[in-house]
């Protein structure tokens, strides 16, 4: 792809928009999540900084849509190989609640990271006791078919998928455009 594509190829969309930067995350506990991305996925830790808060007016909910008593103890942004960033929270307010959502939830999320081998990946993972669901499991019909998944925890009960697709995935052969491929990350 080109860098010329951006607002011109979609007229009407947010103006400028080049791509993912990165998708932040509330965390309980900032050294054992860093801990997790670093030494068990293998992620880098790039930069920390916090804490803030205000206490005194309404920065908080003005500007994140917190409670205005809320405190952002610490964030990290931590980089995965060649995807976009993951910027780690970990907050303390007033109205916390801990989800435990299931990607079945409304507005619920997982993370899933590319790897070359989703068995070796498995193994991996088993290896380090992280609690994996059903798989590797092949698609092998419909747009998808190609690709193999694996679902698996981190420890406060994050969703994340190992996903594969070596060969591609089916809906490529005839597609006009295709999806951002961390394979290929400058296309």
């Amino acid at each position: 792809m080109k860098d010329s594509v951006s607002a011109e190829k979609k007229a009407g969309g947010l103006p400028g928009l080049r791509g993912h930067d990165h998708t932040g995350l509330t965390v309980p506990d900032m050294k054992q999540a860093v801990d997790f991305f670093q030494n068990v996925l293998g992620c880098e830790a790039i930069m920390s900084f916090g804490p803030f808060a205000d206490d005194e007016g309404t920065f908080m909910t003005d500007l994140l849509g917190v409670h205005p008593k809320a405190q952002v103890k610490q964030i990290t942004q931590i980089r995965c190989g060649f995807g976009s960033n993951i910027e780690l929270f970990e907050y303390v307010a007033p109205d916390q609640r801990d989800l435990k959502q299931k990607n079945s939830d409304i507005g619920a999320f997982h993370i899933s990271l590319y790897v070359d081998d989703i068995d070796a990946a498995k193994a991996y993972l088993d290896s380090h006791n992280i609690e994996t669901r059903l798989g590797p499991f092949p698609v092998q019909d419909g747009p998808a078919a190609g690709q193999s998944i694996l679902y698996f925890q981190a420890p406060w009960g994050l969703q994340f998928e190992a996903i594969s697709y070596p060969k591609g995935m089916a809906y490529e052969k005839d597609a006009k455009t295709v999806l951002w491929d961390p394979r290929h990350p400058g296309k």
